[in-house]
């Protein structure tokens, strides 16, 4: 068979083509992906600045960066990035795993969009990163909306199954240790005296020394559940960086304006963690992630946990991810409602249909009226729902499995981004990730075939079989009992 390189087969023709991955690249819409996403990308007219310049008639002013500059290397295709985030939520990768396993794999790269086999990387793993924040939350969320278009093109789901939508809150905890008061105190000085003698600060001293030892006791006597002298070791950690907070600000104000920009955030910091007592509100739980929250949810395994409280819906069937939102501040469940729900009819604009029920626990009681349109269904109200709504009821526990599933298998249950913008963006690229995964085990069972494979097969075997065929690539397998009756009926 020809190619359009002689040395290289194309992609298309080294795979099955019948791979529920391979379906999905054909039918997954691109285009629209990468016109939404492509002005996030375009280059930015500068307004430049005025430079002085000498010529024969003396000194004049120029303007210099002004304009549209096309200067630097050419951007990688859109379709490659966003098909390497989608991977790497559906495979629970890190972004070093993913370009690596993308090199030697022949059937993401053609889900990538790729004519030849490259086995070279397709970029440093580094530019994924820069790649998701220059998209913000709202590009995540169009990668979100991408899936659940896909699954109503490929009639994997009604659209008037998106009028009932289960939603659920859960924890996505942030990539810290657990925060143990020494700890914390070790860590902030440290920190503090590394960062002063990097900028030149001169320290009486450092308590380097003392400070790993005191670490050590408090462990030794957290251990042994001696907790007085537990407390006399945080009191003199708590006095060791006192002191050295007061030499840094003292021996800071010499420094440049920049140099104490840097020191004065991470001052800030530490002093917060020197003033905070065990029972405060607004702790600082990590030096280098202030935005981690202590969330108890009353789990017996787990009775806190840290980092930020994420809600989830799924519709009320087939399980489907149409909304994933963080919610810093650690609000009551029910407050939250409201927004989850605003988020999912947003993604489902262009579906045209909206949610008109939410099925929830009884963490969400008491908000009927913040989601006045939506009707709200919960045990809280046993007394007064129909039989049809106790049916509905019963399958709200169909999202735990989802949470669980993007939790182990999704990369939920560590953020590794930074910042809160970072918690936003991992969750909703998450539950995109969730989405890809459904929808590959939809194309299996539904036994759908590409648009390239159903074209190519078409044109081999002419006219006179193009109605056989037909049956053939758009039938289900023969093992189901859906695939055994259309199969039936073809022989007949």
């Amino acid at each position: 068979m020809s190619t359009d390189d002689f040395f290289r087969a194309r992609l298309d023709q080294m795979i099955d083509l019948r791979h529920p991955l391979a379906v999905l690249a054909t039918r997954m819409p691109w285009e629209e992906i990468e016109k939404s996403l492509a002005p996030a990308f375009a280059h930015k007219d500068r307004a430049g600045r005025p430079v002085e310049g000498a010529d024969l008639f003396g000194t004049t002013l120029q303007l210099a960066g002004a304009g549209v500059s096309n200067r630097g290397r050419p951007r990688l295709p859109i379709r490659l990035m966003v098909a390497l985030l989608y991977l790497k939520h559906a495979f629970n990768l890190s972004d070093e795993e993913l370009v690596e396993r993308w090199s030697e794999n022949v059937v993401w790269q053609f889900f990538s969009g790729m004519a030849y086999y490259t086995p070279k990387l397709p970029c440093d793993a580094t530019q994924i990163g820069r790649f998701r924040r220059v998209l913000g939350e709202a590009g995540v969320e169009q990668l979100l909306k991408s899936t659940i278009e896909a699954a109503v093109a490929m009639k994997a789901v009604g659209k008037r199954e998106f009028e009932r939508v289960i939603v659920d809150s859960t924890v996505q905890e942030k990539a810290i240790a657990h925060p143990t008061d020494s700890r914390l105190l070790e860590v902030a000085r440290e920190k503090i005296a590394r960062l002063a003698k990097r900028a030149g600060i001169a320290l009486k001293l450092t308590h380097e020394r003392e400070g790993k030892t005191l670490r050590r006791r408090a462990a030794g006597y957290a251990h042994a559940k001696q907790f007085k002298r537990l407390k006399r070791v945080l009191r003199r950690q708590r006095t060791i960086l006192g002191s050295l907070l007061r030499e840094v600000r003292r021996k800071m104000t010499a420094l440049p304006q920049t140099a104490q920009d840097t020191l004065t955030v991470w001052l800030e910091r530490a002093e917060r963690l020197h003033a905070q007592k065990p029972h405060d509100k607004g702790k600082l739980y990590a030096l280098h992630a202030p935005e981690v929250e202590c969330i108890g949810k009353g789990k017996a395994r787990q009775p806190y946990e840290f980092g930020v409280k994420v809600s989830v819906a799924v519709t009320h069937r087939h399980g489907l991810m149409v909304g994933a939102r963080s919610f810093p501040g650690n609000p009551y469940d029910g407050h939250t409602l409201a927004a989850q729900l605003e988020q999912t009819s947003t993604l489902l604009q262009d579906i045209g249909v909206k949610p008109t029920t939410a099925v929830v626990d009884l963490g969400y009681r008491g908000v009927d009226a913040d989601i006045a349109a939506v009707q709200l269904v919960h045990r809280g109200k046993s007394k007064t729902l129909t039989t049809q709504q106790r049916a509905w009821l019963r399958r709200r526990q169909a999202v735990e499995p989802a949470i669980g599933h993007l939790k182990a298998d999704h990369r939920m249950d560590r953020c590794w981004l930074k910042g809160s913008e970072g918690d936003a963006l991992h969750a909703v690229l998450c539950a995109a990730g969730f989405n890809i995964r459904w929808l590959l085990r939809a194309i299996a069972r539904l036994g759908l075939a590409g648009l390239l494979l159903a074209w190519t097969l078409l044109a081999s075997v002419g006219p006179w079989g193009a109605s056989a065929l037909a049956i053939t690539v758009r039938s289900p397998p023969p093992s189901t009992p859906r695939g055994r009756r259309v199969c039936a009926e073809a022989a007949t």
